[in-house]
């Protein structure tokens, strides 16, 4: 397996050594070109969501991504990706442009600014005593009813799945615990 990790900005290498801890391959997605590499999905890390639209756009990767991800292509997006991949931003900045693939409505930076990060400890899908870590963290505030929620903190939505699509708001490659990309990449498996 090989897994593209969206490397124009934000915290790539952090997945890459995840996903070397799981022995998965994995390749830096920099240029238009780099989305033509084989690869059986990618991840969009966290960082600065206006940043990374920005960039997507003025480097051309932009609609041919979003193309990807609408023909079915397997994405996980952490953070600012959960972010970039919704189709409905509550507080978009001035200069927010996204992917808006996916059927959920978020709020940036929902806990407040740097000094609202946080961690906590919960199940997600079904797995108990996940951590996660909460930088400038996004919430969803609405869903479609065919996305299937996966985990909640103090009653608000900071994970969910609608079919090929997986999105985060805290930070998995921040921790030592792998099982959110390994959840990723067993629906990755199953689907080939």
């Amino acid at each position: 397996m090989r897994i593209g990790v969206l490397a124009v900005q934000g915290a790539f290498i952090e997945h890459r050594h995840i996903l070397e801890k799981l022995d998965v391959e994995s390749l830096e997605l920099r240029q238009l070109s780099d989305l033509n590499e084989e690869m059986d999905g990618i991840i969009i890390p966290g960082g600065e969501s206006t940043v990374m639209g920005k960039l997507l756009n003025d480097l051309g990767m932009m609609e041919p991504l979003k193309a990807k991800i609408e023909s079915g292509f397997p994405v996980f997006g952490t953070c600012a990706g959960m972010i970039l991949l919704a189709k409905d931003i509550v507080n978009p900045t001035e200069k927010q442009v996204n992917l808006g693939t996916m059927d959920i409505s978020v709020r940036r930076n929902a806990y407040g600014r740097q000094l609202g990060s946080f961690h906590a400890v919960t199940e997600f899908a079904g797995m108990q005593e996940i951590p996660m870590t909460f930088i400038r963290a996004p919430y969803i505030e609405e869903t479609a009813p065919d996305v299937e929620v996966l985990a909640q903190v103090d009653g608000h939505v900071i994970a969910a799945r609608q079919d090929n699509q997986l999105v985060t708001a805290f930070h998995p490659e921040l921790t030592e615990d792998t099982r959110i990309h390994e959840y990723f990449l067993k629906y990755i498996a199953n689907k080939q």
